[in-house]
């Protein structure tokens, strides 16, 4: 059975730079786009995860509750026939949460491959559930820091990349940890096969603009948008919404809603405070 990764809750914000809880101790250096703050599974997904977890866990990480991919390790198109039993197309999803849309993308394609990657325990537990039940073939799910999996993929062998949703980082100060950064878009990049996307969704207005600043002036990706989105064309902190919207903004090209994402009870939240969806393309060129 694939042992449930653990992680003690961190103090301050400072220790979240050294391991995000996990026992391998990253240097400080590292900066993660997470903080775990793993603890006891309840009932119902516990039992998920003793069922399922066999099943649909990749068995990539440097050992028990380590985030860290184990050395030596290569995500190839062999080792995606070794998991998957054939060579479909192989879809990333990022940040997958609670399993939501992953699932149900897997559920709907079974001519595609699946790959959920997510750190915390309840929404890996969940992920496993959902597909358990459903007794999907298609979908697998790994437990590890994402953007050190990126560097150990072949060259070609993903179809698409999903982030949808990701911790938006609202202090500037930790702007650095927002996942989308030009070091993994780079890596996606390669690990994309010739034309692969790379589908990007957000709710928050400042994080839309960090993409933007990331990706549209990066070579090798083409924005795919069709929309135009007004967005201030400054940043600014937590809390401080309302100055945004007195900055100067900015037209900005955007994509429609990608008909493949679910809506998820964190967009339906989303939706239900005013916020607008940002959605992006990016296509591999």
């Amino acid at each position: 059975m694939t042992e449930r990764a653990t992680g003690s809750p961190e103090t301050n914000e400072n220790d979240a730079l050294a391991a995000g809880g996990s026992p391998s101790g990253h240097p400080l250096h590292k900066v993660l786009s997470f903080v775990r703050r793993s603890g006891r599974l309840d009932a119902r997904l516990q039992r998920a995860w003793d069922a399922f977890a066999e099943r649909y866990m990749l068995d990539v990480n440097a050992g028990e509750g380590s985030l860290d991919v184990r050395p030596g390790f290569v995500f190839d198109q062999a080792y995606v026939r070794e998991i998957w039993g054939n060579g479909n197309p192989l879809v990333v999803e990022i940040g997958s949460g609670q399993g939501e849309n992953v699932v149900a993308a897997a559920a709907a394609h079974p001519e595609t491959n699946f790959l959920a990657l997510e750190v915390y325990d309840p929404g890996v537990a969940h992920t496993l559930l959902l597909a358990g039940k459903q007794e999907l073939s298609n979908i697998r799910v790994a437990q590890v820091n994402a953007p050190e999996l990126f560097k150990v993929m072949a060259d070609g062998v993903a179809a698409e990349v999903w982030t949808f949703f990701p911790d938006p980082w609202p202090k500037k100060k930790h702007h650095k940890r927002r996942i989308v950064q030009e070091g993994l878009a780079g890596e996606i990049r390669r690990a994309l096969a010739d034309g692969g996307a790379w589908r990007i969704a957000t709710d928050i207005e400042d994080y839309a603009l960090h993409v933007h600043e990331v990706m549209d002036g990066l070579e090798g990706w083409r924005n795919e948008g069709g929309l135009t989105a007004s967005l201030p064309t400054g940043h600014v902190g937590k809390g401080n919404a309302e100055l945004a919207a007195e900055m100067p903004h900015a037209d900005f090209e955007e994509s429609e809603r990608f008909d493949g994402r679910v809506l998820t009870n964190f967009e339906k939240k989303g939706l239900a405070a005013g916020r607008i969806i940002h959605d992006f393309t990016y296509r591999k060129v």
